[in-house]
């Protein structure tokens, strides 16, 4: 059961930060593949992937990551809940029309090539500042605005009306232990208001609990994907590639990107946390701006040279061979599990 309360926990949170409550770390974010998707996309969202860079089933919400102007109009309703919170909490807030949002650069660099990506981002982990604001938001966000104007300690109270018990002195959402999920009221006025226009977190825990089963299955599926000869054989030879370019030691095909989060969290003195009990939520990231800039530049570079090497090996050795496999495994999953993706499908359409 422990890999089936992983998988329901870690679909939670995902949904979760589809409603605006949470902002899914860096780690979930991949540069775009090819164009073929995943046989169990139509079922799972545009999002899922049952392993291949990283080794780990993701999910989003069904239906892909666009905004249906029913979601607009939820996040305007979102956005003047936090306002009426705000003001009953004695601070300014204003609500943010999602259409007035300008384009992320992240999104911009997330739909590279693999390889485009890999020569100007790594991996993304230390070469974007995830606790910056993308292009010229924190200039155009007048919610910015109105916090920078404030005393230091006026600022933190502001923080902690909007964010909750969670916020930190910057605004942002630390993380919570690992098995624990930030209820509403943890959240502040953005927790409230999520609450009120998407519904508790104990509901959607309590409707993804109907597919705990399911869950499992897909679990058990990334399993067999990387059982399979050919991952295990497409595998070894990535290790080989990576050996013959200098990077010896890696026996699974997240070594490298892993070995990069490690020396970053090094360096900015944060600690993995363990996944016992079902994955941390990570809300917001550390600026970088306090980390020693020679050092930081240092890392961004080897992370580069790192990816670009990864990505080549992968590209030579792995991704065809686990696309054949992946894509061979999850039809006959689609056809095995027809009945119970459709409902999980038409299940989270509804949100």
């Amino acid at each position: 059961m422990k890999n089936s309360r992983k998988a329901l926990s870690l679909v939670a949170v995902l949904a979760l930060a589809g409603c605006g409550a949470v902002n899914s770390p860096e780690a979930d974010k991949e540069p775009v593949g090819n164009d073929d998707k995943s046989p169990l996309a139509e079922y799972m969202g545009e999002g899922f992937s049952s392993g291949g860079n990283g080794g780990m089933v993701r999910v989003t919400r069904a239906g892909g990551g666009g905004s249906t102007e029913e979601q607009l109009a939820q996040q305007r309703k979102m956005e003047d809940a936090t306002a009426a919170c705000m003001k009953t909490a004695g601070f300014e807030y204003v609500a943010v029309a999602p259409e007035s949002n300008e384009k992320s650069k992240f999104n911009d660099a997330f739909n590279l090539p693999p390889d485009k990506f890999a020569e100007q981002y790594g991996y993304g982990i230390s070469t974007i500042d995830w606790g910056k604001p993308a292009g010229d938001g924190a200039e155009t966000d007048p919610n910015a605005k109105i916090r920078k104007a404030l005393s230091p300690n006026a600022q933190k109270a502001y923080d902690k009306a909007l964010n909750g018990e969670l916020a930190t002195s910057g605004g942002m959402v630390k993380a919570v232990k690992p098995g624990e999920r930030p209820s509403a009221q943890d959240l502040g006025c953005r927790g409230k208001a999520g609450e009120e226009v998407y519904g508790s977190g104990d509901d959607k825990m309590a409707d993804f609990s109907k597919f705990e089963s399911l869950f499992k299955d897909l679990e058990a599926l990334r399993k067999r994907v990387d059982s399979d000869q050919r991952v295990v054989d497409a595998t070894s030879a990535w290790t080989d590639c990576m050996a013959d370019a200098g990077h010896a030691g890696f026996k699974k095909v997240d070594d490298a990107r892993n070995q990069v989060s490690t020396k970053l969290n090094e360096l900015t003195g944060a600690k993995d946390q363990p996944t016992k009990g079902g994955p941390s939520v990570v809300v917001g990231a550390p600026s970088l701006d306090k980390v020693d800039a020679a050092k930081l530049a240092e890392l961004r570079k080897f992370e580069i040279e790192l990816a670009k090497v990864d990505q080549g090996c992968k590209a030579k050795t792995y991704d065809a061979p686990y696309k054949a496999a992946g894509t061979e495994h999850e039809k006959e999953f689609v056809g095995q599990h027809k009945a119970e993706l459709e409902q999980y499908r038409d299940a989270m359409a509804e949100r």
